[in-house]
């Protein structure tokens, strides 16, 4: 379980730090480019909803 929380932790620590490095340069043309953002978006969200469910049956098969 204890390998779990450093799993969780480490993610989170990677996830912040991207997330700022992403964030640190502005798109000039975001508000024209709404159809791609919206694609990105959603494959993000499907990326993580996936990954996310792959870590609960890790976790429930392992407990």
């Amino acid at each position: 379980m204890n390998i779990m929380f450093g799993l969780i932790t480490f993610i989170l620590i990677i996830s912040v730090i991207l997330t700022l490095i992403v964030t640190k340069k502005p798109d000039e043309d975001y508000s024209s480019s709404t159809k791609r953002n919206t694609i990105n978006l959603s494959l993000i969200y499907v990326i993580i909803i996936v990954l996310a469910l792959i870590s609960l049956g890790i976790y429930i098969w392992l407990i």
